[in-house]
């Protein structure tokens, strides 16, 4: 009966990850999967969750289906976070919100939707992006094409090129953007450049997907929203999808939400009608712990600021980890080779190593980052930075 079905290759991610779990050498590094680990190399508990969770341990009760929209005091909180407090919109119940299953859920949910009421639409993702982007949509059914994004030569933004593109594409396409902290890249758009690419969306009658997976790592939970709050306060419509994964370090519990801002709050009522139908199509409902977790901590004043001073550190300790991989490679490379570990932002920055260069990194010194050359950077600590350093000074030799 499954004699047609063929192999499926591996998510090239996970895939190195789990080559890395079977590696026996003791010093080896993994910096390839998109997980923040503290200092001592440990995917951290921050406090907030920790205590949050305790205190939800003491009210245990019955445990339902939640709605298919998702638990609704989280949905608030979503918005409140993604889009400002005091935003607008969200006074005027303009934004339709669903719980997802992560920030992957909350794509898959939005592409299918999409699907059913652009079935023309075509997909444009940055080149590169993360490989789920192409994955998800393609699923749904779509064409998806790319446009200029990531300059090799220099480790920054092809900016003037990006729009030039963007400005050519029919109206109604549908246009992936990453908020903040590009995966794989960590090369973003500067504000200005943001307010000239909305431009050009708003004029072409284009539509933004924003993926929002990293609010919080860049500069900060205001800062990195810039472009979702930007695009709303100039009601163009658009899909956005968030996660809490990384700066909540709930990856496992699959916090993740859907938004789609629309004119009307009788339109936000259609769609999340149909968002919802595509949530019962696909997995029914989401999960309640994770979502209780984020509700708790956003809503307790005392735990919602320790789990914003938490965040901040952690955004400062990649910082710092930048700075030391550049000073420790300072020695061996220069100029856009060298300045790119520290003009780069968030988790990943882009080494411009090539494929080869990254086999030799992996088969001959333990470290592990994608082909791509894609690093993660929440992945080092000061011990194992100077060994990077120096593998990294010896593929490049």
């Amino acid at each position: 009966m499954f004699e047609h079905v063929d192999a499926y290759p591996g998510d090239p991610i996970l895939t190195l990850n789990e080559n890395f779990q079977k590696d026996p050498r003791q010093d080896k590094i993994n910096l390839s999967i998109g997980i923040y680990f503290d200092d001592d190399g440990r995917l951290p508990v921050m406090k907030a969750v920790r205590e949050a969770e305790a205190s939800m341990l003491n009210d245990l009760g019955p445990k339902p289906y939640l709605p298919m929209s998702g638990f609704a005091p989280y949905r608030d909180v979503v918005q409140a976070l993604v889009f400002g407090e005091q935003c607008a919109a969200r006074a005027e119940k303009r934004i339709a919100t669903v719980q997802t299953l992560g920030g992957s859920g909350a794509l898959k949910v939005g592409a299918d939707f999409l699907k059913r009421y652009f079935p023309q639409a075509q997909v444009w993702v940055s080149d590169p992006t993360w490989e789920n982007h192409r994955f998800i949509f393609e699923r749904a059914g779509f064409t998806v094409n790319t446009y200029p994004y990531y300059d090799d030569a220099t480790g920054g933004l092809r900016f003037d090129a990006m729009l030039a593109a963007i400005d050519a594409l029919a109206p109604r396409s549908i246009v992936v953007l990453h908020a903040c902290c590009h995966n794989p890249t960590g090369v973003d758009l500067s504000n200005a450049q943001w307010e000239q690419l909305i431009d050009v969306l708003q004029k072409r009658e284009l539509l933004p997907f924003v993926d929002i997976a990293y609010q919080g790592f860049g500069s900060n939970l205001d800062d990195d929203a810039f472009a979702v709050r930007e695009l709303t306060r100039r009601g163009v419509p658009m899909l956005v999808a968030n996660s809490f994964s990384k700066n909540f370090s709930l990856y496992g519990e699959r916090c993740g939400g859907l938004s789609v801002l629309c004119q009307s709050a009788e339109e936000a009522d259609r769609v999340l009608g149909q968002m919802t139908s595509a949530v019962r199509s696909n997995y029914s409902n989401p999960p309640t712990h994770g979502a209780k977790i984020v509700t708790k901590v956003l809503t307790t004043p005392a735990l919602n600021q320790m789990w914003r001073d938490e965040l901040a550190a952690m955004c400062r300790r990649i910082a710092d980890m930048r700075v030391a991989i550049h000073d420790r490679l300072s020695a061996h490379l220069s100029g856009e080779a060298l300045s790119r570990y520290i003009k780069q932002r968030g988790m990943f920055t882009y080494t411009g190593l090539d494929a080869e260069q990254v086999d030799r990194l992996r088969e001959q010194y333990g470290v592990y980052i994608l082909r791509s050359g894609r690093m993660c950077v929440a992945g080092l600590n000061e011990r194992n930075v100077a060994p990077v350093a120096e593998a990294i000074a010896h593929v490049l030799a």
